[in-house]
């Protein structure tokens, strides 16, 4: 599993930054496709990352790398996503009930706990 955890709220261009992040990670590592299931946040479903998407995706087909299948799931329909569990079980496993964790708490406990490398938080850029 991959964490990468956003300074400030996900939008548009921290997603793109991501999944430019991600793909070259594991194009680096040898994998040709990979598929995300993606609810219908405005984050993922904007018009910038879709041409983004098509435009990367277009990259990879002539030079090569990792490429992204986007399968959207249908409204409201969290039980239908493979994640949701895994984020249910981590959230138990890392919080306590007597008081709030910090944002570097909770980031490094997430990693620990799903055993993954603790990346540099991406950061919101400017369009």
């Amino acid at each position: 599993m991959l964490l990468r955890f956003v300074a400030g709220r996900p939008i548009s261009g921290v997603t793109r930054a991501f999944l430019a992040w991600v793909a070259g990670r594991l194009a680096a590592e040898g994998v040709r496709v990979l598929l995300l299931i993606w609810d219908n946040a405005p984050w993922h479903v904007s018009r910038a990352v879709r041409a983004w998407i098509a435009a990367h995706n277009r990259r990879v087909k002539r030079d090569g790398g990792c490429r992204l299948l986007v399968c959207r799931l249908p409204s409201k329909s969290p039980w239908l996503n493979p994640i949701e569990p895994k984020w249910m079980h981590g959230k138990r496993a890392v919080v306590e009930a007597d008081r709030k964790l910090t944002a570097e708490e909770l980031q490094q406990r997430l990693c620990d706990h799903y055993r993954c490398p603790l990346a540099e938080p991406l950061a919101q850029q400017a369009v």
